[in-house]
């Protein structure tokens, strides 16, 4: 939620529950700030907005009558005994392991909503312990720049666009993130592509931003995000490409891949850039290396197989064609990127 509209509701939820009798809406419009300077039709569809968050967040309202002898505005409260979550009773052992993952978070959007939760079980008389496993240094770390604002609108299921590597703009619903080796995914529903897809964070060129209000979709009810994640993790590498690189450049692609050995140099087909190292990238999916490859622009040039030659050359043109890029980006007959699929 933005800022004000977090603490008008939180201002909201206050009045109604230490309120002993029902509040009618027009008392509640003079004590709730956030309230006071709307006019008589903002604050109807305010209210009714914020009503409906505070059910979504399972915060029951009651609706009833100042005074159950006259035809009275209804009014509202909260019942303190159906707010209340029960006691919470952890064992030294539980409460050390929550200790231990309060310590693992260190992005600010997370660390937050931590401390908050470990106030709150301090204030229940629960002092979560992570002395007792001391010899776990535990370390999630979401240096991303996209980590924030894909997790805010993960919470406040906001529609967002951003620029994936390759060029392409992609619109994505996010239902949640996962990490797996430290890296980090946003998982959703690409309205382009009419599917569930999974975008890796460090591939996110640019910073998300919202085209849409909160509350624009609704997540499926049965997700099972890790279940998922597995689902649409990259498949073992079935084929390999071969593909020059740069010096000193796309670390990506170096870090995958292996030299190609000078036997096989001399039966390429295809000429590579002079100074250029020869390496073979295992992959499984064509459509995720080429996007990968198309990132690094004039830097790789494929040379093997053709397919992913002919895929990486149109992926370029049409990332030409639609933006202002540098020179380089842009294939032209007689470069190195367009010779190597001809």
């Amino acid at each position: 939620m933005a800022p004000r509209k977090t603490e008008r509701i939180l201002n909201l939820t206050i009045c109604l529950l230490v309120t002993r009798s029902f509040l009618p809406k027009s008392r509640i419009r003079e004590i709730v700030e956030g309230y006071h300077d709307l006019s008589d039709q903002a604050f109807e569809r305010t209210f009714e907005r914020d009503k409906e968050e505070l059910r979504k967040l399972g915060i029951p309202l009651q609706v009833g009558s100042f005074d159950a002898f006259f035809d009275d505005e209804p009014g509202y409260r909260i019942e303190r005994s159906a707010f209340e979550l029960p006691s919470i009773e952890l064992d030294a052992e539980e409460a050390a392991v929550v200790g231990v993952a309060a310590r693992s978070w260190q992005h600010t959007a997370v660390a937050e909503s931590t401390r908050s939760a470990l106030a709150k079980l301090r204030a229940a008389g629960i002092e979560p312990d992570a002395s007792r496993l001391g010899a776990l240094e535990p370390n999630v770390s979401a240096n991303e720049p996209a980590f924030e604002p894909l997790w805010h609108a993960v919470l406040d299921r906001a529609r967002v666009c951003f620029t994936y590597r390759g060029g392409t703009t992609r619109t994505l619903e996010p239902w949640g993130m996962t990490s797996n080796k430290g890296r980090w995914y946003v998982i959703g529903h690409d309205t382009d592509r009419r599917a569930t897809r999974m975008f890796k964070l460090s591939r996110i060129l640019d910073t998300p931003r919202r085209v849409s209000k909160e509350g624009a979709y609704e997540v499926p009810a049965d997700l099972d995000l890790r279940a998922l994640a597995r689902s649409l993790a990259p498949e073992e590498p079935r084929a390999a490409a071969v593909i020059a690189i740069r010096p000193g450049r796309a670390p990506g692609l170096r870090r995958n891949g292996r030299p190609v050995e000078a036997e096989r140099l001399g039966q390429l087909s295809h000429a590579w850039p002079p100074g250029f190292d020869v390496v073979e990238v295992p992959y499984a999916d064509l459509g995720y290396l080429c996007e990968e490859v198309v990132g690094y622009a004039a830097d790789a040039v494929v040379l093997e197989p053709a397919e992913l030659r002919t895929a990486v050359i149109e992926q370029l043109r049409r990332v030409a064609a639609t933006r202002s890029a540098p020179r380089h980006y842009a294939p032209s007959v007689g470069s190195p990127v367009e010779g190597a699929v001809r």
